[in-house]
């Protein structure tokens, strides 16, 4: 069933440290707690990769301004707050920029020493280590205990598992061409990989740790989003200018959103935190779009920026901010009136953004 709903306009590594001291580091992202507010005092705080700057900037939520920066390694794209709220991950590449059209034989030579998943102390913002994680590592997405993640290699067609107490990667799972949204359902029965080139999903059991099916998509898929139950999955094609519904429970895509001609493309996906609302980013569209999670209707769009990519939402629903690469800037939209309050300069060519609780 397709559904048609037209828009509206348009590391470097860190030092080596004591085996003691890693795994000091290490259980910090696995225990559940709350960071001293000492420490994390004036937050929430908004964090955004800055792909070309090689630098996290680091935002005031209480103000929307930029408070401080981190350098975490080169080409930082994928971000998350550990589940406990007291690290930032971010995963760092030694890969050259590419892109559709790019002629990869001109481009030069990749340094895989840089690749890999800094880990940052969010009490004193500063780089701890690095962890291996495979071959020009994008995105990722870590389990709720915080003791796994996974990671896309978009130049290995794999992912890595990351086992974060030992700090070693326990794990290679060959998946489709160039991988890059990451997701892990909310079960964390399964992880949902999309892979751009072949335009597929692969399914992943996390137990076995083994592809268990692959589901046919639209053209170069970029994120994943699951509802908060896992019965369903939105998974946003940018060369399909659509969002494929996929029902998790039959591994099939059972309904398409078409959300335009050739130049919306969505790209990053992010739900509500009541779950009635996928917001999607649009990329060379410049828009952010809001759509009815339940009757695949789009009901808002709003222009932020240039390419928009990376997204996030607020605990309390109320803001998205999303990162605007060539705009080198973050806009921040009210999710009630779908307007941009204020654009954000943090850097050069952000690319993902994560948001503390």
């Amino acid at each position: 069933m397709v559904v048609a709903a037209c828009v509206a306009g348009a590391c470097a590594r860190g030092e080596n440290t004591p085996a003691a001291r890693d795994s000091a580091v290490a259980e910090s992202l696995t225990a559940v707690r709350k960071p001293a507010p000492s420490l994390l005092a004036g937050g929430p705080y908004a964090y955004v990769t800055n792909e070309d700057g090689n630098a996290v900037a680091v935002i005031a939520l209480a103000t929307d301004s930029v408070v401080a920066s981190v350098r975490p390694g080169r080409r930082p794209r994928g971000v998350k707050v550990s589940p406990d709220g007291s690290t930032l991950i971010v995963a760092v590449s030694g890969s050259p920029k590419g892109g559709p059209g790019v002629d990869e034989s001109k481009l030069p030579p990749a340094d895989h020493k840089r690749d890999g998943i800094a880990i940052i102390d969010l009490s004193r913002r500063v780089l701890k280590r690095t962890l291996p994680g495979g071959i020009d590592p994008e995105n990722f997405d870590v389990s709720a205990d915080g003791k796994t993640i996974y990671v896309a290699n978009e130049d290995g067609s794999s992912v890595t598992v990351l086992d974060v107490i030992s700090g070693k990667a326990v794990a290679r799972i060959p998946v489709g061409a160039e991988p890059e949204g990451v997701t892990i359902r909310p079960d964390g029965a399964v992880v949902y990989v999309t892979s751009e080139r072949t335009g597929t999903v692969a399914v992943i059991a996390t137990d076995t740790r083994k592809v268990i099916a692959t589901i046919a998509v639209g053209k170069r898929p970029r994120s994943v989003a699951f509802s908060a139950d896992g019965a369903t999955a939105f998974v946003a094609n940018e060369e399909g200018n659509s969002i494929s519904v996929i029902d998790t429970k039959r591994a099939r895509v059972v309904r398409t959103i078409l959300l335009g001609g050739p130049a919306i493309r969505p790209m990053g996906t992010a739900l509500s935190p009541d779950g009635t609302r996928l917001y999607v980013t649009t990329g060379r569209g410049g828009t952010l779009v809001a759509i009815d999670a339940q009757a695949d209707t789009v009901l808002a769009s709003v222009a932020v920026g240039r390419r928009p990519w990376g997204l996030a939402v607020s605990a309390d629903g109320a803001r998205i901010y999303t990162a605007n690469g060539p705009s080198n800037d973050v806009s921040v939209v009210d999710a009630a009136s779908m307007r941009v309050l204020k654009r954000i300069p943090v850097g050069s060519v952000p690319w993902g953004v994560a948001i503390s609780r």
